[in-house]
């Protein structure tokens, strides 16, 4: 397979119409309805009113990975066997889900699903377009206490839960063991600084193989993978009185480190299959020797003939380790058919202190993924499965250092967004861009008005 080499476009200026649309490709979709709130047509007069609720992702029932299209489906029928109104699953390709225009766009329209998934990174577009039903009512305190703070924190606004999280998924490196013998090396050069990552990187770089890879697509997903570098160094985006914090020497050289691992040929330009969250694309179809992935490739890799060994992000000189902890979470629609029964849904499924509850999220987390749980409870359920292989190397070692993924305001994610694509691809000075993102970030920040940025 040999590799290719192509630059991405650069970002261009588009109206604030025109971004909604676009969705998340810019992420930048909830810039109208962030402030003003997306429109609402009522849709009671278009489905009937005893029709079932829909729920959108990209799981089932036309996921590739059958314990997670399981997963969904049984949730969904232990509940319709025990409730009036009805739920039916809505499958999206992950592509047009996360980097497409289907769920803004709907939203945008007034005819958003009334129960869907979004991560933390997009919780204030869809938070601040007052679409976000209050799941607190169907939450009891023994279920809301089971929940740790670093996890739900960045679901709540004055002290009320809008979504729930059905996983945690810190990010890691995994490599190649084949690779990494091939050219002369084990498990005792696993690069632990920056340096030694782009060194060991230029030895396993070979004319059909990179060294490393990182996401070079704009989005949700690119921000949240650099975020570890940045705070590695103590950097931040935001002070504490809210102003910006972008402009730092911990911002210039986790924008130089990532420029520096494309510029030095070891790390691709562009990334395989669905992006550099699909490790059977990249690592293990040879394309790279070490890949910037999260705990959820543990599944992926699944069954697969490919050895491969996972170790902790790299810090820089002086720096100090972290990693960064998404995952998905179930949110309703206060502006769909019915938003107190798709709450309920969101509680019931992930929010009870019920067992059935506590068992569903232990057994997405060790039979439809490989996830860290975000209740305490589940952890317990299944402590011998966070104990032991590749996903007890998370549990010891990987996890303990893992910070929450920021929620950011659309714009801001763009900001911080365009600066990443323009050192990374574009050849950009870091210090000079990180200075012109820090300008428009104050710009912003003086008059915002949303939820708290977290």
């Amino acid at each position: 397979m040999k590799r290719t080499d192509k630059t991405s476009g650069k970002p261009f200026g588009i109206s604030r119409r025109r971004l909604l649309v676009n969705g998340a490709s810019f992420a930048a979709a909830g810039a109208l309805g962030g402030i003003t709130g997306f429109p609402f047509i009522n849709r009671m007069a278009v489905r009937a009113q005893d029709a079932p609720l829909k729920f959108w992702q990209f799981y089932a029932p036309g996921g590739q990975v059958p314990s997670q299209v399981a997963w969904f489906e049984k949730t969904v029928a232990d509940w319709n066997d025990s409730h009036e109104q009805k739920v039916e699953l809505e499958f999206i390709p992950n592509k047009e889900y996360i980097n497409g225009p289907k769920l803004a766009t709907a939203f945008a329209s007034g005819q958003g699903p009334d129960i869907f998934i979004i991560s933390p990174g997009d919780f204030l577009r869809y938070y601040n377009g007052g679409v976000l039903q209050d799941l607190t009512p169907h939450i009891d305190e023994a279920a809301r206490a089971d929940f740790p703070e670093s996890v739900i924190a960045n679901r709540m606004v004055d002290g009320k839960i809008y979504g729930l999280p059905m996983e945690v998924e810190p990010m890691a490196m995994y490599y190649s063991v084949k690779a990494f013998e091939e050219a002369g090396l084990n498990e005792n050069d696993v690069p632990k600084t920056w340096e030694e990552l782009l060194e060991v990187a230029k030895k396993l770089t070979t004319p059909e193989r990179y060294g490393v890879l990182f996401q070079t697509a704009p989005g949700y997903y690119q921000n949240f993978t650099w975020y570890p570098f940045l705070w590695q160094g103590g950097g931040e985006f935001q002070t504490a009185d809210g102003k910006s914090a972008f402009d730092s020497p911990a911002t210039v050289q986790a924008l130089k480190f990532w420029q520096d691992a494309v510029n030095s040929g070891v790390a691709p330009r562009q990334v395989l299959g669905n992006g550099a969250n699909d490790a059977v694309a990249n690592l293990a179809s040879g394309y790279c020797a070490i890949q910037n992935v999260g705990i959820w490739a543990i599944s992926q890799l699944k069954g697969k003939d490919f050895p491969y060994g996972v170790f902790r992000l790299p810090t820089p000189a002086n720096g100090k380790y972290v990693t960064v902890g998404g995952g998905w979470a179930f949110v309703a629609n206060a502006k769909g058919q019915n938003p107190d029964a798709a709450a309920e849904f969101c509680a019931w499924a992930l929010g009870s202190s019920e067992q059935g509850s506590i068992d569903r999220v232990a057994t997405w987390c060790t039979e439809g993924k490989s996830d860290m749980p975000p209740r305490n409870s589940a952890l317990k359920a299944r402590e011998a499965a966070f104990s032991e292989g590749m996903i007890g190397k998370f549990a010891k070692e990987i996890h303990p250092g893992t910070r929450a993924e920021p929620r950011v305001p659309p714009e801001v994610y763009k900001i911080i967004s365009d600066a990443i694509q323009q050192t990374q691809l574009g050849g950009a000075d870091p210090q000079a861009t990180a200075a012109a993102a820090s300008k428009q970030l104050d710009a912003f920040l003086a008059s915002y008005s949303g939820a708290p940025i977290l």
